[in-house]
């Protein structure tokens, strides 16, 4: 399959690069510093550009037939990268006629706040992640309103541990033994499988261990 990855030089991002090309899909590593994605493969093309301007976007999207997105920013980042960002992948891909689109948003947002552990909910999110959560709430709201075949993968903790394929997946926001943490890579396998698999069809599904 040919597919489409922004925040590809983040840790989710990298491993959706890798593991896509493993698994031999085509891929276009959308960059706004492609010299951090230290990868080089026959099947790999790295553009340079602002998933902020609409119009690299754009210019970006035809010709494929999936996007994943792992957009993300820092904490203390107040644009609005998530939002919109994916306002302009979603305008893109309508314009294009590209229809499957998996994004990474984060565990906490919608339904599945109730998961997330009590610091988390008074104390993490209030004092340090206020701006980003805000932001991937927009996000998903954004998603939701669009016709097109999509998912939104909400993991919990990002770690930088193995892939182990071995994870919970859409489960309710009050599951018990959870562990919440999570491997980048394991994000990466959940989000590649989507492609295949109709499952979450415009669907959110909760990740962690």
């Amino acid at each position: 399959m040919n597919i489409l990855i922004f925040g590809s030089t983040g840790g989710t991002g990298r491993a959706l690069v890798e593991q896509a090309l493993a698994q031999g899909h085509t891929v276009t590593a959308f960059a706004r510093t492609p010299a951090k994605l230290a990868i080089r493969h026959p099947q790999l093309r790295i553009v340079q550009g602002d998933v902020m301007d609409f119009a690299a976007v754009r210019q970006v999207m035809p010709g494929h037939e999936a996007v994943l997105s792992a957009l993300g920013a820092p904490a203390t980042e107040k644009v609005a990268v998530r939002s919109e960002g994916t306002r302009h992948i979603l305008a893109a891909m309508a314009a294009a006629g590209v229809g499957r689109f998996v994004c990474l948003t984060t565990l906490g947002m919608g339904d599945s706040q109730a998961a997330l552990p009590f610091s988390y909910k008074y104390l993490i999110v209030p004092l340090f992640l206020r701006h980003a959560f805000a932001d991937s709430e927009l996000q998903e709201s954004l998603i939701r309103q669009s016709p097109l075949a999509w998912t939104i993968a909400r993991p919990a903790t990002l770690t930088n541990g193995a892939r182990t394929g071995v994870y919970r997946h859409g489960f309710p926001a009050t599951e018990k033994g959870l562990k919440i943490k999570i491997s980048r890579a394991d994000v990466a396998d959940f989000m590649l499988k989507q492609l295949h698999d109709v499952t979450y069809l415009r669907k959110a599904a909760s990740l962690s261990y």
